[in-house]
């Protein structure tokens, strides 16, 4: 991290990247960045005051002992919260509720581990919100309107979610079978705080996609939930570590740098080898291209390379985000929510084989993404 933020605070000092493109990168990027650090304030509050937790024992009591009902809720929760709050959401707060949950009730761990990490990245398609990639290219595809992001992207985002659902099902199926022991319930500690983060997070899901700057009601949640800890319970729970310094300060690095590539030539080339138009397969080779960026450096960077192709054209912005979202399933750094997911889980005890999950994400990608493109260019009537 600290080479990525030398590097990009020498090229704006020096004007490789030139002030008019710094000012309007900050324009463009401050917002995005500004909903990563209020969206995380308000998750992880919520988590401090027991919604996880609460959350973990209903799935517990819903699921009746039977492992493949466990299953089903555990996706059911790993979907939503990708959607609503955004895939490091997931990695970071759900992998904890899941595993846990798992490893108190006597079953396998590894179904319920890998099953987060996969949808936390293939179904983050759906919303601008979603996915950091989404944010950035919304106001191109559509004006930064959640609904009209979900009218181009809403095939493909769903194909990103039941394709991996029905692999992981199918791949793990021996292991879902049986019952379970229902763990103890959490002990809430202080209900009136467990209530308003209740109500905040309940509040700001229809408020995430009603149109306004998003970064406007999660930071009206934050500021709500912040004060709320402040009257109800101060201490170790309010400090500066709520704030994601590391993934922020990477996130604005990577920013920095590929924008200065991009101004100095990039584009251009990248233009020539990700070819142009919106047939089926033109859209699978930008789409392929955006897989291979994405495992080979980050999903990220991968984006920004290759927004210049895409750019203009809100099909193939969506067929891009096809690629960097569902795609980085294959090497641990293909996105930033898979590195937080493996902090998590490795926390926990958990060994995660790495030969293994690269090569049932290699499937789940050759799978999933060309059935995406296909659904993206149908639902769109591309020519």
């Amino acid at each position: 991290m600290g080479l990525l933020v030398v590097l990009a605070t020498v090229v704006v000092a020096t004007g490789i990247l030139p002030p008019a493109s710094s000012v309007a990168l900050a324009e463009r990027v401050g917002p995005v960045l500004g909903f990563v650090v209020a969206i995380t304030v308000v998750t992880e509050l919520a988590a401090d005051a027991g919604l996880f937790s609460v959350l973990s024992d209903r799935l517990a009591g819903w699921g009746r002992r039977r492992v493949w009902m466990l299953w089903v809720f555990v996706l059911v929760l790993a979907v939503l919260s990708t959607i609503f709050l955004s895939l490091d959401t997931t990695a970071v707060l759900v992998t904890p509720v899941v595993v846990l949950l798992a490893l108190n009730a006597g079953v396998s761990p590894i179904p319920f581990a890998i099953a987060t990490v996969w949808l936390a990245n293939t179904a983050s398609l759906l919303l601008p919100i979603s996915n950091l990639t989404n944010l950035l290219a919304a106001t191109e595809m559509s004006g930064g309107n959640a609904a009209g992001f979900v009218a181009v992207v809403w095939a493909a985002a769903l194909v990103g979610i039941v394709v991996p659902v029905l692999l992981l099902s199918l791949l793990f199926r021996r292991r879902l079978r049986g019952s379970y022991v229902v763990p103890a319930a959490a002990v809430v500690r202080d209900r009136r705080l467990l209530l308003v983060a209740g109500v905040v997070v309940g509040v700001l899901l229809p408020l995430l996609v009603s149109g306004l700057p998003v970064w406007i009601p999660a930071a009206a949640g934050a500021v709500v939930l912040v004060l709320a800890f402040v009257l109800r319970r101060r201490g170790s729970a309010l400090s500066w570590r709520l704030i994601p310094w590391s993934p922020v300060a990477i996130a604005g690095a990577l920013f920095v740098l590929v924008e200065a590539l991009q101004v100095n030539g990039l584009s251009s080339i990248v233009t020539s080898v990700a070819g142009t138009g919106s047939s089926f397969g033109a859209l699978l080779q930008l789409s392929g291209l955006g897989v291979l960026a994405a495992n080979g450096m980050n999903n990220l960077p991968a984006y920004l390379v290759l927004e210049p192709a895409a750019a203009g054209s809100s099909v193939r912005l969506a067929a891009l985000l096809i690629g960097v979202n569902l795609g980085p399933l294959i090497t641990p750094w293909a996105s930033l929510a898979t590195l937080l997911w493996h902090q998590r889980v490795a926390a926990l005890g958990v060994t995660v084989s790495w030969p293994r999950f690269i090569a049932a994400g290699l499937l789940a990608v050759v799978v999933t993404v060309p059935l995406a493109v296909l659904a993206l260019w149908l639902s769109a009537g591309a020519p």
